[in-house]
């Protein structure tokens, strides 16, 4: 082969490989240019250290305890629309997303911990002057809410625990999403690349029924996980990830508490649920078995039944 020929094919390679990456090339997106499709009324920002918190604050303010919504890993308030559908008839419900995800973004100090997160939520509540509540939470989202409870007991009427973090986890499938934000090397690329087939792989592969995930949940998805720093923030979250060394502290939890799962949770094993079961005196369960990580998404009617009739009466028997 002659050096022109080899030349000419480094080059036609080398443009190939642009147009290639030009398809999944994804820069950063201001927070003010997602706003005006994400964040609609009711949706509002309120200034907390350092951070515009973006929030959803719906139902009757005449509701003394209100339900608090706290999403996951790589989701936003936006999780929870078909339970604030259900519930903002008869309670006032709160939801919002926490810093590194969702129209949040990133902590100033990049502080993603749990003690960080529950700081954040009880802010939050403090600036709503709201004193006491039930909370509710996902994943990492359920892993806050316990956090929450524990660490404030008189505050937290009722707890429920959706698929939650909190026992060191084995997992059966890890959405391809987060394998890559904990792949040391591509933190330059992971920033600026952002194939939607990574994001769809990575939704369906949290839901029991994968044909339930739609175009329009994808785009979601992909759009806010765009906002300004929130892919470079991802890795710092699983860098202060414990996988469970605190779990200690779940049986020191004493509110009235509804542990609902979905049957086919890769991520948590469903048999987490019921160890949070055993440690909670007087929790209940309530499984959804053709379900899977994110079941209040995947299926919010029934789900938000659950929670509706547990809120509704924590100390009454569950039923589906």
């Amino acid at each position: 082969m002659t050096l022109a020929r080899w030349l000419m094919g480094a080059f036609m390679l080398a443009v190939l490989l642009l147009l290639g990456l030009a398809g999944v090339w994804a820069p950063d997106k201001p927070v003010a240019a997602l706003a005006a499709r994400w964040a609609p009324p009711p949706s509002r920002f309120l200034t907390l250290d350092g951070m515009a918190v973006h929030l959803r604050d719906e139902g009757p303010r005449t509701d003394s305890v209100p339900i608090v919504l706290v999403h996951g890993t790589s989701a936003s308030l936006h999780t929870w629309d078909g339970w604030a559908a259900t519930l903002r008839g008869a309670h006032r419900v709160i939801r919002f997303d926490l810093p590194g995800f969702g129209l949040t973004g990133p902590s100033p100090d990049q502080d993603y911990s749990l003690t960080a997160y529950t700081r954040i939520t009880l802010r939050l509540l403090d600036s709503l002057g709201v004193s006491r509540f039930a909370i509710a939470g996902n994943s990492l989202g359920g892993e806050v809410a316990w956090h929450v409870a524990a660490a404030a007991p008189d505050r937290v009427a009722a707890l429920i625990l959706v698929d939650a973090a909190g026992y060191p986890i084995v997992s059966q499938t890890v959405p391809i999403g987060f394998r890559l934000a904990r792949t040391n090397g591509l933190g330059w690329l992971f920033t600026r690349i952002l194939p939607r087939s990574v994001v769809a792989s990575s939704v369906r592969s949290v839901y029991g029924d994968p044909s339930r995930v739609t175009d329009s949940l994808i785009t979601r998805y992909y759009e806010l996980t765009l906002r300004a720093g929130n892919r470079a923030s991802l890795p710092h979250r699983f860098a202060k990830s414990d996988n469970g060394a605190d779990s200690a502290r779940i049986a020191t939890v004493r509110a009235p508490t509804l542990i609902l799962w979905g049957g086919r949770d890769g991520l948590i094993p469903p048999d987490h649920a019921g160890r949070f079961a055993r440690d909670i005196p007087g929790s209940r369960i309530a499984l959804f078995p053709e379900l899977g990580h994110v079941p209040h998404e995947e299926d919010p009617v029934r789900t938000a039944a659950a929670a509706r009739a547990f809120l509704d009466c924590p100390s009454c028997p569950v039923s589906r």
